[in-house]
């Protein structure tokens, strides 16, 4: 048996859309990790690892539960895996502190019923109470230590030195086909 496989391609691309990759703002990472850190890892009952598992089975995925642990922040990682966040371009007009928490089974479909089951009940409680806690820790930080605001623009100020933030987006209303 044969088989052929036809590719058209159109004749005009038209960018609709597009994000610029998160530019990471290292001291304002480790700020954030150590917070985090500080906090501990996210403790999650056996009947929310049961109930993570039993999704990842129901989502053909590895049952290995939840990851309430901190990882490791090491040297100068690159932009947050998968994906595309907003707040990416965001990045590149003022210094942004990103961080992950675990809200849902490793594995998981993004933007589907899994993690819309796990963002209802204590699993998603769980993870965004951890989130407010870093991110306040992290603003205390920012609010009592000038010396760690400095070190933020200055992160900042150096790695956007030369570059004019350009959305992909053209200005206005979108235009209609």
């Amino acid at each position: 048996m044969v088989s052929r496989v036809f590719i058209f391609l159109p004749a005009k691309v038209t960018v609709q859309s597009g994000d610029w990759n998160m530019l990471v703002n290292m001291p304002g990472q480790r700020a954030a990790w150590e917070n985090m850190s500080w906090l501990g890892p996210v403790a999650f009952t056996p009947e929310e690892q049961a109930f993570a598992k039993a999704i990842q089975k129901a989502t053909q995925t590895e049952e290995k539960g939840l990851a309430g642990a901190v990882k490791p922040l090491e040297g100068n990682p690159g932009p947050p895996e998968g994906g595309s966040t907003d707040v990416a371009d965001v990045s590149w007009t003022v210094p942004v502190i990103h961080l992950s928490v675990t809200t849902a089974p490793l594995g998981a479909p993004w933007h589907a019923w899994p993690v819309a089951a796990c963002g209802g009940m204590s699993i998603g409680h769980k993870g965004m109470v951890f989130a407010s806690k870093a991110l306040a820790t992290t603003m205390v930080d920012l609010f009592r230590d000038p010396q760690l605001v400095q070190s933020v623009r200055q992160d900042f100020a150096k790695k956007t030195e030369g570059v004019t933030y350009q959305p992909y987006i053209a200005p206005g209303p979108p235009s209609l086909p």
